[in-house]
């Protein structure tokens, strides 16, 4: 949850403190909760939600990460340094493209590609069609291959990349 909430507003600390208000969210209203879905897809409207409204105030609009709260998912134990860098640098772009996005582009391509939920599950969290969520899925999707792109074209021009 800290992840999703990390990818609206660029800030781990707050992605953390959102995180928190979402399973305090979810506790308070456990006895009125009626399963008409999977508890993933309920969880995921409240988080979308809630973390739409965070996104709303103004604070954190398109608010980019900074280099320390970047997740650090690419060093892996016996890695290589070349294989290490290029990790980071696709992570800074999908990153880049994350925060070019409408706020529902990004619920629906993390949702998606990043917490493997089927389009169903995406529109019922987002209270959306199917054929709405493929849609807002397709255009993040361009965006991030816009941005793929862009660090493809960098590392060919400075001969980094084979």
């Amino acid at each position: 949850m800290v992840r999703f909430a990390w990818r609206f507003v660029g800030s781990q600390g707050r992605a953390e403190e959102l995180a928190q208000e979402i399973f305090l969210k979810l506790y308070r209203s456990a006895k009125s909760y009626r399963p008409s879905a999977k508890f993933k897809t309920f969880l995921f409207r409240v988080a979308t939600n809630h973390c739409l409204n965070e996104v709303r105030r103004g604070d954190y609009q398109r608010m980019e990460p900074s280099k320390e709260e970047q997740h650090d998912t690419s060093e892996a134990v016996g890695q290589r340094p070349d294989d290490a860098l290029e990790g980071k640098q696709l992570e800074a772009a999908v990153g880049k493209a994350l925060h070019g996005m409408s706020e529902r582009e990004r619920a629906a391509f993390s949702m998606c590609r990043f917490e493997g939920m089927a389009y169903r599950e995406i529109a019922d969290a987002l209270d959306a069609s199917e054929a709405a969520v493929k849609s807002l899925i397709h255009r993040a999707t361009l965006q991030v291959v816009k941005q793929v792109e862009v660090l493809r074209a960098g590392l060919s021009a400075t001969g980094s990349e084979a």
